[in-house]
């Protein structure tokens, strides 16, 4: 019941600079359970954005009245990567040996934000349900940990989905959980669930 809300949430994306990629708002309004209605929308390029600082944006939402008030800040992702498993981040032995120094217990105390990290390695998913009329389903796989992100690629008209593909996440608490979702992609409706596990940290 407001026509100025506020919202005061934090959201984290991973954005490689490679990418050309624009931010993509949407402000929609609920009335019930079924009814919703878009108010607007509006874009961001983020290539645009001064890095390294917080940018104070008021962005008008296209074809609407309103606009939306927002804080972006362009940061480098550290810690975080996405790779193909024939060149998986720990695979050099220097580079493990470099990993063991800088974890061993004589170190420990040197950057107490720096709990270490978590390489997840995900091959293959095998007798998923069938999701399309046809009899088979478009599953990628969501890894999320605290507030971190990841996701594979989609696997076209396939119950056992091959991704293949090496995730690493920085720890900032040990007691998070790591949950893995796979999803069925729907084209434009929001995508059809398949199955979750979740991994406490401490159990690894």
């Amino acid at each position: 019941k407001s026509a100025n809300p506020q919202w005061r949430e934090q959201f984290d994306f991973h954005y490689f600079s490679d990418r050309k990629d624009m931010l993509d708002i949407e402000v929609w309004r609920k009335d019930n359970k079924k009814h919703e209605e878009l108010l607007g929308r509006c874009h961001v390029d983020i290539t645009a954005l001064p890095a390294k600082q917080t940018n104070c944006l008021e962005v008008p939402l296209e074809k609407h009245p309103g606009s939306l008030l927002m804080l972006i800040a362009v940061a480098p992702c550290t810690g975080v990567s996405i790779s193909d498993l024939c060149v998986c981040p720990l695979g050099d032995p220097n580079e493990r040996q470099q990993i063991s120094q800088r974890y061993c217990i004589k170190n420990s105390f040197r950057d107490m934000k720096d709990i270490g990290f978590l390489q997840v390695k995900v091959l293959k998913a095998v007798d998923l349900m069938a999701a399309d009329f046809s009899g088979k389903s478009d599953p990628f796989c969501v890894l999320e940990l605290g507030n971190d992100m990841l996701q594979t690629h989609t696997v076209y008209k396939n119950l056992n989905p091959e991704w293949n593909k090496v995730f690493t996440f920085p720890i900032k608490d040990i007691h998070d959980v790591l949950e893995v979702t796979v999803f069925d992609e729907d084209g434009d409706k929001p995508p059809d669930f398949l199955g979750k596990v979740a991994i406490p940290l401490l159990s690894v």
